[in-house]
């Protein structure tokens, strides 16, 4: 029994600015999991397609009840490897990913196309595919939902991790930082009214002795 999931996302960037940044994308703060990033292989076709591999590093803290299937060393890491190919006639870029590492333990395959919105040729539309498996007797299930809940999770991070890119990319305050300068203002917000709150009663303990 194989997990399906599959969503779709528009990037309101060109599909040229989506290809650059996809080459960026790492690092940003949403992706502190990713440890490395290595180019193995890449060509270019007659056709004039960009073909790539990499091998990814990343961490993969797994629950306690599945480290014990697992070696020590490899209880919180994992290798990826992603194939991509830019189709710059066709306006296309599709990548390919899995894992090299617990693969027999649960094995997650991903496929990702982007192309230019047919409704507005400024932004780019991408559909992402996923399909967890998993042969443990007994856990295959148990190992299916958790795989498939964390990727979900890695979905959202992916996205937020490369809009903040594209805006870097543009010049404009990538949302991470509106939020945490958000934060901070608050922070100094709360900590003047904590002073403030601090001499009212100072003063109000004055009265009191007067």
């Amino acid at each position: 029994m194989v997990k399906y999931f599959s969503c779709a996302g528009l990037l309101k960037n060109t599909w040229d600015q989506v290809c650059i940044a996809f080459w960026q994308r790492y690092p940003n703060p949403y992706s502190n999991h990713v440890l490395t990033e290595d180019i193995i292989f890449r060509e270019v076709t007659p056709t004039n397609c960009l073909i790539s591999r990499r091998l990814l590093t990343k961490t993969s803290r797994a629950p306690r009840w599945m480290e014990r299937y697992l070696p020590k060393h490899m209880a919180s890491s994992a290798y990826i490897i992603e194939d991509s190919i830019v189709d710059p006639q066709k306006r296309t870029m599709t990548t390919f990913t899995w894992n090299i590492s617990h693969a027999r333990l649960m094995s997650v395959e991903e496929r990702c196309e982007y192309r230019i919105n047919p409704e507005n040729g400024s932004w780019t539309e991408m559909k992402r595919e996923a399909w967890i498996s998993s042969n443990v007797y007994g856990l295959s299930r148990a190992i299916q939902e958790f795989g498939l809940a964390r990727f979900k999770t890695s979905v959202t991070k992916t996205m937020k991790g490369f809009e903040y890119v594209l805006a870097k990319m543009q010049g404009e305050t990538p949302s991470r930082t509106l939020a945490e300068t958000a934060t901070e203002r608050a922070r100094e917000t709360a900590l003047a009214a904590k002073e403030k709150a601090k001499d009212l009663a100072s003063h109000a303990q004055k009265k009191q002795y007067v």
